[in-house]
């Protein structure tokens, strides 16, 4: 089940994202401790960002953040991956914002590209990885939907 995070929601979201990072990222270190993920989370995603999750057996296995037009987080639990719902996310995503759509992921994720490659993101900019504080060069993702190609429709 997909539903809007609530305060109570911050440390499962935190979890979920501190699990997910370290399965997905083992070679890129970390700008923020552990603690300071959870503050984050708690203090800022949570309460003033469209911050959703996924719910299965009572538990948060996911979690997506939408900032504007910006796909900003789409962490899975390692255990959940797979089995659809980032794609349900993604489907979320597009609903919230039909005229399109950004995210940054780091360059090392192959497998991010794929997914967001196959749901129509198309890469638009490389980097170095300079301007973020991980310093791990990464990619600039974009979806456009058809309609806001169209004169009259969005866009």
């Amino acid at each position: 089940m997909l539903r809007r995070a609530a305060d109570p929601d911050s440390a499962a979201v935190a979890d979920v994202w501190l699990r997910s990072y370290t399965a997905a990222l083992p070679t890129v270190v970390r700008a923020h401790s552990d603690d300071e993920v959870r503050h984050y989370f708690r203090e800022v995603v949570v309460p003033s960002q469209e911050t959703w999750v996924a719910e299965a057996d009572g538990a948060v296995v996911g979690m997506m953040v939408l900032d504007g037009d910006m796909l900003s987080q789409l962490y899975l639990d390692p255990d959940w991956r797979g089995r659809g719902i980032g794609d349900r996310f993604v489907a979320l995503a597009k609903e919230r914002c039909p005229d399109g759509l950004g995210l940054w992921t780091f360059q090392v994720i192959t497998p991010a590209h794929r997914f967001y490659e196959r749901h129509g993101f198309v890469a638009v900019e490389y980097t170095d990885g300079s301007a973020n504080e991980e310093r791990e060069p990464d990619v600039r993702y974009e979806w456009r939907s058809r309609a806001a190609d169209v004169p009259g429709h969005g866009g």
